[in-house]
């Protein structure tokens, strides 16, 4: 299996990994597996660095699903009560739909 590709808007470094979820994604652009090329439309940026942000990882699934990890709460790690991040770059034709965990 060909592992995601990320990389940092600012610096164009690449990120992920189990370490990723130390601190906050910081602008990351997230494409799909193999993609060489420059940022387009719908390749999305997702951003948590900024004052009560907390999503620690993304990973590509598919164009238009994401798997996203939020960052333990500070003052207690069990538990992941509430998230806050950003997404940018996204095209018309993409949309959100919340789903429940089991």
């Amino acid at each position: 299996m060909e592992e995601n590709v990320m990389k940092d808007v600012e610096t164009g470094s690449e990120a992920g990994g189990e370490d990723a979820l130390v601190g906050n994604v910081n602008k990351l652009t997230v494409t799909p597996p193999g993609y060489p090329g420059a940022q387009r439309k719908g390749h999305l940026v997702f951003d948590a660095c900024f004052e009560s942000g907390n999503l620690g990882r993304v990973d590509y699934i598919s164009e238009f699903e994401f798997d996203l990890f939020i960052r333990p709460d500070t003052c207690n790690p069990r538990f992941r009560v509430w998230f806050n991040f950003t997404v940018e770059n996204v095209r018309e034709t993409q949309w959100t739909q919340p789903q429940r965990l089991a």
